[in-house]
């Protein structure tokens, strides 16, 4: 959700159009992408190559797929920020100690952005990495952050993004989402209940520095062990208090 760009670089636009094709497809060839994006083949070598002089991209056999240089850009981005080095040991030791799915993520341009995530003995497996971006209306970890943001932040994104229904629990009526926002400052901590997915709850606090939101924590698991009196208070506890521990670490940084 950055600024619109006032002279836009078409080329520019062209090249991370042809990435996000190949994050989506995985492998592809020149037509392929061509025919998808709507361009010449001529275009997509030209901008193929250039990648791949660049390490960007590699080719083999079955064409061309996105290089390895993306994971050393974003493990440089994720090791400066704060909020990571003093959360991973917390999402960590939670992880252990609940036996669940522990995430900690942050809001980039009116997304949830996953940080990183710690698996317990019993956890769920989800096919969702870090840097792996979701609509804040469907995640505890998207409700948690929006409730503690100021209104015009939260009317902006709002506006700017899709409030999607990934299940039938999705919350998209933007006025229904701003209740649910008030819900979540009053209690101190946010429910995802099968929002994103079917069977699947989670629980999630914000984690707060001098009125901004720097970010939020939260455990994931299955409807039939996240229920009674583990998802009214002792998860939600052992949650809220990973985040004031994280955020007193980060103040001390």
């Amino acid at each position: 959700m950055g600024e619109e760009a006032k002279h836009p670089v078409k080329a520019t636009a062209r090249t991370l159009e042809i990435i996000q094709a190949l994050k989506q497809l995985d492998w592809a060839g020149v037509t392929e992408l061509a025919e998808r994006l709507d361009t010449s083949k001529s275009v997509i070598h030209n901008h193929l190559s250039t990648l791949e002089e660049h390490d960007y991209v590699i080719k083999g056999e079955q064409g061309y797929s996105l290089g390895l240089r993306f994971l050393e850009m974003g493990g440089y981005r994720r090791n400066k920020m704060t909020l990571y080095r003093m959360g991973k040991p917390e999402v960590d030791a939670l992880a252990e100690e609940t036996g669940e799915l522990v995430n900690i993520a942050v809001e980039e341009h009116g997304h949830c952005v996953y940080l990183y995530r710690s698996r317990g003995s019993q956890s769920v497996h989800l096919d969702i990495h870090a840097g792996e971006r979701a609509a804040m209306n469907t995640t505890a970890l998207g409700k948690s952050m929006l409730a503690f943001m100021d209104d015009d932040r939260v009317d902006r994104i709002i506006a700017d993004r899709p409030l999607p229904a990934l299940t039938p629990h999705s919350i998209t009526d933007p006025e229904e989402l701003r209740e649910e926002l008030a819900a979540i400052r009053e209690r101190g901590y946010a429910i995802d209940d099968e929002e994103r997915l079917e069977g699947l709850r989670c629980v999630s606090a914000p984690i707060r520095q001098g009125g901004e939101v720097l970010g939020a924590i939260s455990v994931s698991a299955p409807t039939s062990r996240l229920k009674g009196d583990r998802l009214g208070r002792t998860v939600p506890d052992k949650v809220v208090s990973a985040a004031n521990v994280i955020e007193l670490n980060s103040v001390h940084t």
